[in-house]
């Protein structure tokens, strides 16, 4: 890896790591590179949407998809700066297992000069069906000297 891409490595963990929402919310930085990122969040009790239920709210979820997104464009080799979100859709699967932590995978499947475009999933422990999907869409801001 060059020392610029994995300058560019450092500055999104260091990024992702410092949002007030993700450290509020728990958010675990796993694996970051070349258009790809994991994020998982454990369940916590202050993250439940139904008490009588212990399922963790889809807010939270939603969160997580959006975070690992951004952070996924932000490492694509094309050299984005910056990110913001355009455009995300979720559909929710299933409920999230109560007391499971909940790990999002995203991934840019194309990249034009202004806009990223990605495909995420979001799972807890359980094998099977995801507890969401999304895509999304994401501004791009190029680094001089970046590709085009």
């Amino acid at each position: 890896m060059s020392p610029e891409n994995a300058a560019k490595l450092d500055l999104a963990r260091q990024f992702i790591q410092s949002i007030p929402h993700s450290h509020a919310l728990g958010m675990l930085l796993e694996e970051i590179g070349g258009g790809k990122a994991v994020i998982s969040m454990p369940w916590d009790e202050r993250l439940v949407g139904d008490p009588r239920t212990g399922v963790i709210s889809g807010g939270a979820i939603s969160a997580l998809m959006d975070t690992c997104c951004g952070a996924a464009v932000m490492s694509h080799p094309a050299a984005p700066a910056g990110t913001a979100t355009i455009d995300l859709r979720i559909d929710y699967m299933r409920a999230a297992t109560p007391r499971q932590r909940i790990t999002a995978r995203a991934e840019v499947y194309h990249i034009t000069r202004s806009v990223a475009f990605l495909r995420a999933t979001a799972i807890d422990e359980e094998a099977g069906l995801p507890v969401a999907t999304a895509t999304g869409a994401f501004t791009v801001e190029r680094v001089k000297g970046g590709a085009k």
